[in-house]
Formats: structure tokens, sequence, C-alpha cells
């Protein structure tokens, strides 16, 4: 059976996929036709029903539960792994609600935890993540919400953080970020979701076993950035959630979405079969 799946080429999924896409696990009769492409383009793809599995920003997860369930395997959640809130370090007491704000995607988790952390800034402009930076500095917008490898990088080029919004959200609700995490059709029969699970898990074992093996993948799908910082991105977003999400990890997700259903961003119910495994 051919099924398509979908991740971003940040380390984090590469490193999670790596022995899947390169079958250095048993596949099971499982084939997968891969499509690498920026998170808010998969969130886009996953509103039309586009892809059978595939990583999705969290809040785009929310809008899409009538199509998708997620996966126990493959999220990013955790703590001290937000986005960040960033401008020119010259600038950071200039920056108001009028100003024009840089966020990676409508339908990113970052989008949402701006909103909630900053309702009154509404003059937005939705950009692919890895321009974000010169966005700001060139001036198109005073400031914006990073995310990915760009946490590690962003104060040597010249950038303060106005607030890590990872910061904001575990201070207000004691839990970890959902960030992004793995869905797969609900028309699939349930025993070939259930191997899809397990494959991914297996997959991060292999892949966290046999890091050295999977950098060259990971590398030549990666921004331009040192082996430091690929391996500080991997550590941090790949983590005990990502093997199993777990009742504080479900929990976290669904706080994430009755905030979302609270401010009025989230269109349709909260189901309760979201999860694949309850």
């Amino acid at each position: 059976m051919k099924l398509q799946l979908g991740f971003s080429s940040c380390p984090n999924d590469t490193l999670i996929f790596e022995a899947l896409v390169n079958k250095r696990i048993d596949t099971r009769g499982l084939d997968f036709e891969i499509h690498i492409a920026d998170v808010e383009e998969l969130n886009q793809r996953a509103l039309q029903g586009d892809l059978d599995i595939t990583k999705l920003s969290f809040f785009a997860i929310a809008q899409v539960l009538n199509h998708y369930q997620i996966l126990d395997t493959g999220s990013a959640l955790g703590f001290a792994n937000g986005p960040l809130f960033i401008c020119k370090d010259s600038q950071k007491y200039e920056i108001t609600p009028d100003k024009p704000i840089a966020i990676p995607g409508e339908h990113t988790t970052a989008h949402l935890l701006f909103s909630l952390a900053y309702p009154e800034f509404h003059n937005k402009q939705f950009r692919i993540f890895s321009d974000i930076e010169a966005a700001i500095a060139h001036g198109d917008v005073a400031a914006g919400v990073i995310i990915h490898e760009n946490r590690f990088t962003y104060a040597q080029r010249g950038f303060h953080a106005l607030c890590d919004l990872g910061a904001f959200w575990e201070e207000r609700y004691n839990l970890p970020i959902p960030l992004g995490g793995i869905v797969v059709k609900k028309s699939l029969p349930n025993e070939v979701k259930q191997t899809v699970n397990q494959l991914i898990g297996e997959s991060i074992r292999y892949g966290k076993a046999h890091i050295v093996q999977a950098l060259p993948y990971i590398q030549s799908l990666a921004q331009e950035m040192h082996a430091e910082v690929m391996q500080k991105h991997i550590n941090l977003f790949v983590n005990d959630f990502s093997s199993n999400l777990g009742t504080l990890g479900k929990e976290a997700i669904r706080t994430l979405f009755t905030a979302a259903k609270e401010k009025n961003m989230l269109r349709g119910e909260i189901l309760n079969d979201m999860f694949l495994n309850g």
C-alpha cells in the first residue's frame, strides 16, 4: 500500500523520518511517497485533505479534525522551545500594536500563541518562516515571530527577543507547548493507522541511536546551519513527547485547542476522537 507522507525539511522532522524514508526499518508492506515542504504549505494542503499522513502545526490540526487523527508519535512538544517574538535590537522600545508584524503562516501554532499573548496587535503579515528575519532587517516589518532553528542564532544577528511565546504559554497553563504533530487520515483502515504510528516510533528510535548515519540526509535538506545548531535543534524538539504524547502531551493539546476556541480563532468542535489511541 502506498501512502503520501508530508513533513518539513527541519532537522527534527528529517531525523524522525530518515529511517522510514530510507527503509532502514521494516515498513511492513507500506510504501511512502514523500512530500517535503514548509510547515505552512503542509497546513494548507491538509485543509484540502491532500496527504494521507503529514506533519502539521497543532493550530492547523485543530482545523482538520473532521478528516485526520493525531498519532502518538512524531510530535514536537516541550518546555522552553516555543516561538520567539523578535525585533531589531535598536528598535526594542518602538514596537507598538499598529506596527506590521511578520508571522510564519496563518495556520501555525506561532500565530495562535502570538494572538493569545498580543491580542491588540492586528497588523499581521504572513510569511515563510525563513524570510522573517530578513523582512525585519530590511524594514519591511517592525518585528516578527520566529520558529525552528532561528531561535539559536537570532541574537548574534542583532535581533532582540521581545517575548518568548513558549514561556508565555508555560506560565499561563503550566503545560508543555504543543508546536506540531503528525496526523493520519481517519478514512484509512485502523490497522494501517496503527502500523504507521508504530513505524514512526521505530524510526525515531533508530534515528536517535544512529544519528551519524542520519546526518547526510538531515544536512541535505536543512537550511544553512552549523552542525552544532542542527544538533541543538534535534535535542530540543525530538524528545520524550516525540516518542509518545502521553497523558500530559494530550492535555496540553486539548488546552491549546480550547484556548483557540475561546479566542474565536477556531471554528467547529473539538472532537473526542481526535487522538488515534484515545
